[in-house]
């Protein structure tokens, strides 16, 4: 029984990420899910909470890939390689409002597995980016963990202003770099 459950649950995701791939994240319905997969509607609810808890998982999986991809490059020494190498990460949380909006919601209880996918993801991010300033060319007054705390923050609100009409004359990664230049090199 064990198997098959697997083996449907599986389904349903591939299902899913199918969908998100032709349409994206917004336009996902369970009942189309459901659907495509070939079960009940009592079946997709037997494996996910609700819609959150199954884009938790395929969002949390796209953060997860960019974070291993930010785990493979060498540590940045600069502000503008800081604001490069995550690129591509903030470009997926903000592709649509609404997975920014699902990541905001689910994000608040960092490294928590209990809490979801994208809990977890925000907690690995800190986990990667605190050797950063352990060893670089940043702040030497903060802990390192306070400076990748503050990364974190102003990613996060770099981010949110993307969304917002009063802030379109400047791009995310230019409004990063304004930030995390005042964070990590004060006065320099």
């Amino acid at each position: 029984m064990q198997k098959r459950t697997l083996e449907t649950r599986a389904r349903l995701v591939a299902v899913a990420t199918a969908l998100v791939a032709e349409n994206g994240y917004g336009a996902l319905r369970t009942d189309e899910v459901v659907k495509r997969a070939g079960v009940a509607k009592g079946t997709f609810f037997s494996h996910f909470k609700d819609k959150d808890a199954l884009m938790d998982l395929l969002i949390g999986a796209g953060i997860d890939a960019h974070l291993d991809q930010l785990a493979k490059a060498p540590p940045p020494e600069t502000v503008e390689e800081l604001v490069a190498l995550q690129a591509p990460l903030l470009h997926f949380m903000t592709q649509e409002r609404y997975v920014f909006d699902v990541i905001l919601r689910l994000s608040g209880a960092a490294a928590v597995a209990e809490i979801g996918a994208i809990a977890t993801t925000f907690g690995r991010y800190l986990d990667l980016t605190v050797p950063w300033f352990e060893k670089g060319t940043f702040r030497n007054d903060i802990s390192a963990e306070l400076q990748a705390d503050g990364m974190q923050a102003f990613v996060t609100q770099a981010m949110a202003l993307h969304f917002c009409a009063l802030h379109e004359d400047q791009s995310m990664g230019a409004r990063l770099a304004v930030y995390l230049r005042a964070w990590l090199c004060p006065g320099g």
